[in-house]
């Protein structure tokens, strides 16, 4: 499953040049991260009112070219891997009407309970858990940890 989010530069997210930022990709890769959550069912603030956490442990960003204020840009996320104790999202950003990503990139995410202490999502939340996996993943392997 992937989503796309259509994001307009703001003037704010660039530099004097008009060009977009290097901080401002990881705000768009939640954007598309919250997309993709909610197509599969459930949103981040219900998942967090059900006691599930998302801290991130990694991040990363490749850029190919710039993106400019006044561009309409695409988000494409997805999952890259799912296990219980951990989350890999991917990113691509296309400027609109480009067949090449602007940017790319992967944000890595743990299991967690509210007190931000890692959890086995399997034993934790099992029914959330195979949701993600059965939306996710369609018919991919997953391995487990």
């Amino acid at each position: 499953m992937l989503s796309q989010t259509e994001i307009i530069v703001r003037y704010q997210e660039t530099d004097q040049m008009g060009v977009v930022h290097h901080s401002v990709y990881p705000v768009w890769f939640e954007c598309g991260r919250t997309d993709l959550i909610k197509k599969a069912g459930i949103t981040y603030d219900q998942m967090e009112k059900d006691g599930v956490m998302l801290p991130l442990l990694d991040l990363k960003c490749r850029f190919a070219s710039p993106c400019f204020y006044g561009d309409t840009v695409i988000v494409k996320t997805g999952v890259k891997d799912i296990k219980p104790t951990r989350i890999t999202f991917f990113y691509e950003v296309f400027r609109k009407g480009s067949v090449k990503p602007a940017a790319s990139g992967e944000t890595e995410h743990v299991w967690a309970n509210r007190q931000l202490k890692p959890v086995n999502m399997k034993k934790y939340r099992p029914d959330l858990y195979q949701l993600l996996i059965d939306v996710f993943m369609q018919g991919e392997n997953c391995d487990d940890e």
